[in-house]
């Protein structure tokens, strides 16, 4: 499994009576971005965090990074990890919400800078150095000792991607980034986003972004009811659709 960044196997989540997840098969390599799309409701936000081990899947399998998601082999069977041991294997996902999700009382460097120095044991001045690079990057150095309150909201989702970026995963997982915010600050989450993708990081990103989808990603993700309907390379899903109910939904987009 170590040659992919994710594979599922007949993955299945129930919420209740609820069955969000209805058997989900997919293989997703390491490097490239793989965007999802498809209406509310259609499981697309609870795969990512099945993906990210925030939800515990009813059945089925799911190897992240390589690893089999919240079991591990145990003198021959699967034992169920600890929360512990599921939080250590979190680390090589980084995940940005729609809604930003920064702590309010604590500066942009501050909310930067927590998870390192508390989690993965970086001394204050690595963490500090790290997080300094990385508002450089997604082009917020002069934003450090600022509160999320005093940011626009593309702003605030800037320091969230270098927030996330700042524990090294090997994977990132985006659920809507630019569902939360005004329309003229789509595009510098969005110029951040793309400069990541060129740089190699693996991405998968839930949005209803099409034209991102169709610019930077290299394969695209239809889902509805919970199964995955139709996948293929952007430009094969949305110019050429093979299955009826992805014509119906984009008919709708465009």
């Amino acid at each position: 499994m170590t040659e992919l960044a994710v594979r599922a196997v007949d993955l299945h989540k129930s919420f209740g009576d609820l069955e969000v997840l209805q058997g989900i098969d997919i293989e997703i390599p390491p490097g490239g971005v793989t965007c999802i799309i498809g209406p509310s409701g259609s499981g697309k936000s609870t795969f990512l965090r099945c993906i990210n081990h925030l939800e515990k899947l009813t059945s089925g399998r799911l190897w992240v990074n390589g690893k089999l998601v919240g079991y591990e082999p145990h003198r021959g069977y699967l034992r169920e990890m600890s929360e512990k041991e599921i939080a250590r294997d979190r680390r090589g996902v980084g995940m940005v919400f729609q809604r930003f999700n920064l702590f309010p009382h604590m500066t942009v460097l501050e909310n930067i800078t927590i998870a390192p120095t508390r989690v993965a044991a970086l001394s204050a001045a690595e963490a500090k150095d790290r997080a300094m690079s990385l508002l450089e990057r997604v082009g917020l150095s002069d934003k450090a000792d600022v509160y999320p309150a005093q940011l626009s909201g593309g702003q605030q989702q800037r320091v969230a991607i270098a927030r996330a970026l700042a524990m090294e995963p090997k994977l990132m997982l985006f659920d809507e980034p630019t569902s939360a915010l005004d329309p003229e600050l789509v595009g510098e989450v969005l110029d951040v986003m793309t400069g990541l993708a060129e740089s190699g990081m693996t991405m998968i990103v839930v949005t209803h972004e099409l034209g991102f989808a169709r610019e930077v990603g290299q394969r695209l993700i239809f889902m509805d009811q919970g199964r995955i309907v139709e996948d293929g390379t952007p430009s094969e899903v949305i110019d050429n659709p093979k299955q009826e109910r992805t014509q119906g939904f984009l008919s709708k987009v465009f």
